[in-house]
């Protein structure tokens, strides 16, 4: 008998528990209505990273009766994901985990009380949301959301054209993601300055300020246009009121996969269809993710939170926090990601397993995480620094079974470098024993990145670069800039290495413009000079 995904899966139990599926014996009904009545956890992004992560841990908690509620998923940019990953199938996930053996785990997750497109453009959706915020038993909302979710400017640091109009017009017809939570939390202020905790659990450091400052940009831009009262700022600012907790994020959940699909409808599953949205999200009715997972969040939550570390979540103090996620997002994890994002796209590659099967690409990601980016690292005793690393480019990276790509990790990277490396370069900037001008691997990379912005590989062929929010104002910038260039490279290269919107400071100030310079000049010389480029410099190096 086949288990159909787009039915009522808890009707299906039994054929569910035949196929390995981990499932659970709670009444949906009973949880919907606790929900209905008080909510506890919202949270908005309802892409893969909650359906792969967020999702699990609401469930557990639920499992272990520490959880009476279910998650509301809220989405603010896509609404097909509502429509079409989420209705259909009674908000339910199938969750499949990734072994290195080959092995899928799969387990039913019903932790999704209620899903909705919350954007003002769908007033019933949205003022259900608002009537959410408005209630007392509201404790926190998560985020994920992706960086460019909480950035209001544009590459000139000047507020985009739809911050400005939803700043003019105000909380009623917001559109921006950052002012339609602003204006939620303008409902919350109203219902009588109640209090929550805003987690952002994205990818980037500090997080937590940064979800802050967008919020309280937004807010006073309000507060000028006589929107809102200056009381509302003073409540966003009063963090026993409306904390802005940081974090610390870490599982790799890819696109769905097409051998994911595949494995499960030989399983005999059916509705297991891939979705790619016309806003180009890729999503389907499972969820694929790796088995390794971390989530760390400064405990700060001033109405109260359920025991998250039940389901495996650190909790700890800011410090602590903001020293993982500096572990992770600057030097042992995603800069090595993008290093493998920009290389492997210059050099045909489609999956990040398979780029680490090439010699090349495997010794140049030790030297940006192992050899330039541990020196900076300030062990934050929770994570083993070297113990994590070695994690990732011994067993996560080189997992076959995980399907992910360059091209998905090349999405949004001017967005990332000032994170991913920017933050390791002002740290030997500002060091006494590291020399920022002994830096290799790192400016080879971000030459690689203006490489990369010509869309053309290294044997010359045209290729699709991934979607970036700057990528116009780049390409421009480059426009005249082709393999062999021979014109005046510095001119054409200078205002984008010394943005410091792009990199969090200015590379020529900081002793490495001239250096990157050069080695963009050199991944120019015409095809095959990017290999012939990046295996010249690792020989160097281990002379």
């Amino acid at each position: 008998m086949v288990v159909k995904l787009n039915e009522c899966l808890s009707s299906q139990t039994s054929e569910l528990a035949e196929r390995d599926v981990q499932i659970t014996n709670i009444n949906i009904d009973i949880l919907r209505d606790k929900t209905a009545s008080k909510p506890q956890w919202v949270h908005f992004g309802g892409g893969n990273l909650y359906r792969g992560f967020h999702a699990e841990v609401a469930q557990e908690l639920i499992n272990q009766g520490k959880l009476e509620t279910g998650v509301v998923v809220c989405e603010t940019y896509d609404e097909n994901i509502i429509d079409e990953a989420y209705l259909p199938y009674d908000n339910a996930i199938l969750e499949v985990i990734m072994h290195e053996d080959g092995k899928l785990e799969k387990k039913l997750l019903q932790s999704t009380a209620a899903a909705y497109y919350c954007n003002p453009s769908r007033s019933e959706s949205y003022e259900a949301v608002k009537a959410i915020f408005e209630n007392a038993s509201l404790q926190f909302a998560t985020f994920t959301i992706t960086e460019k979710g909480y950035s209001l400017t544009d590459i000139n640091g000047n507020y985009t054209a739809l911050v400005e109009k939803d700043i003019a017009e105000g909380p009623d017809s917001a559109e921006h993601t950052m002012a339609i939570v602003a204006s939620l939390l303008l409902a919350r202020f109203y219902a009588g300055q109640l209090p929550i905790a805003m987690v952002t659990t994205d990818n980037f450091s500090q997080n937590g300020q940064k979800f802050q400052e967008s919020i309280l940009g937004i807010a006073k831009g309000w507060v000028t246009q006589e929107h809102a009262p200056q009381a509302f700022v003073d409540y966003l600012e009063d963090s026993n009121k409306v904390s802005f907790p940081w974090s610390m994020i870490d599982r790799i959940t890819p696109n769905p996969s097409e051998s994911v699909k595949t494995a499960l409808e030989n399983e005999g599953f059916e509705g297991v269809e891939l979705i790619h949205t016309p806003k180009h999200t890729n999503i389907a009715p499972f969820a694929n993710t790796e088995v390794s997972h971390y989530l760390v969040i400064e405990d700060s939550f001033p109405n109260g939170r359920p025991e998250l570390e039940a389901a495996g979540v650190i909790l700890t103090d800011r410090d602590t926090v903001d020293k993982a996620d500096t572990m992770k997002v600057t030097t042992c994890l995603n800069p090595l990601h993008t290093s493998l994002a920009i290389f492997g796209n210059l050099l045909g590659f489609t999956s990040i397993s398979g780029e680490m099967a090439d010699e090349d690409l495997v010794d140049l990601v030790k030297q940006v995480g192992y050899v330039e980016g541990l020196p900076v690292v300030v062990n934050p005793e929770i994570i083993n620094p070297k113990d994590f690393i070695d994690e990732v480019v011994k067993k996560r990276l080189v997992n076959s079974n995980i399907p992910d790509t360059p091209q998905r990790i090349a999405c949004d990277t001017s967005q990332k470098v000032a994170i991913r490396f920017g933050e390791t370069i002002k740290k030997y900037v500002e060091s006494d024993t590291l020399y920022v001008k002994e830096l290799t691997f790192i400016p080879l990379t971000l030459a690689a990145w203006v490489r990369y912005l010509l869309g053309v590989d290294d044997n010359g062929e045209s290729f699709a670069i991934s979607p970036d929010p700057l990528l116009a104002d780049l390409q421009a910038q480059l426009s005249d800039v082709t393999l062999g260039f021979s014109g005046n490279l510095h001119d054409k290269v200078a205002p984008i290495l010394s943005n410091e919107k792009i990199f969090g400071l200015d590379l020529y100030q900081a002793g490495l413009g001239e250096k990157v310079e050069g080695y963009i000049a050199e991944l120019l010389r015409g095809p095959g000079a990017v290999r012939h480029t990046l295996q010249a410099l690792l020989a160097e190096n281990k002379k």
